[in-house]
């Protein structure tokens, strides 16, 4: 699938962060689970597909990386837990529908593409890696229903600069 640019709104959501290297993305996406039966027992509507953003960028080394879930409103938190906000913008994307492991294919393909248009990333880099402001996978498939992972769906949200 070709990527496009869309534009987002703002988005409010509650995050969990670690400093990882990319073989310990489990613990990232571990958080998901806990941090939804946390706001299902306080009653708090989820509004969106959860995500990853990505906050620090140094493949060789260690990543800042998020598990986000959207919501509509502010609601009080409790450390590790915090709040956040997707900015609005214009965003490049691509869907993906296959294997989490061919992530890092579909990511170098969608950076290829915006350098081939011309494209400005809303990131800036510094010596321990690429400081991004939204560089995000939403995960489309819930994988209690889909445990398939040969079948899940990933949009790809890069941000760019405005």
């Amino acid at each position: 699938m070709e990527p496009t640019i869309v534009r987002c709104a703002e988005q409010l959501y509650i995050g969990r962060r670690e400093s990882i290297a990319m073989i310990e993305f489990a613990r990232v996406a571990d958080h998901l689970p806990t941090m939804f039966s946390g706001l299902a027992e306080r009653g708090v509507p989820v509004t969106g597909a959860p995500f990853f953003r990505y906050r620090m960028i140094d493949m060789a080394a260690e990543m800042v990386v998020e598990a986000g879930i959207p919501v509509a409103a502010p609601v009080r938190v409790e450390p590790p837990d915090f709040m956040d906000r997707l900015p609005a913008g214009r965003y490049a994307t691509v869907t993906h529908v296959g294997h989490p492991d061919q992530l890092m294919g579909v990511t170098a393909r969608l950076l290829d593409w915006g350098q081939r248009n011309g494209l400005t990333w809303d990131m800036t880099p510094t010596p321990t890696g690429e400081l991004w402001n939204a560089r995000v996978e939403m995960l489309m498939t819930n994988p209690a229903e889909q445990p398939d992972m040969h079948k899940w769906e990933t949009v790809l949200l890069f941000k760019l600069a405005d």
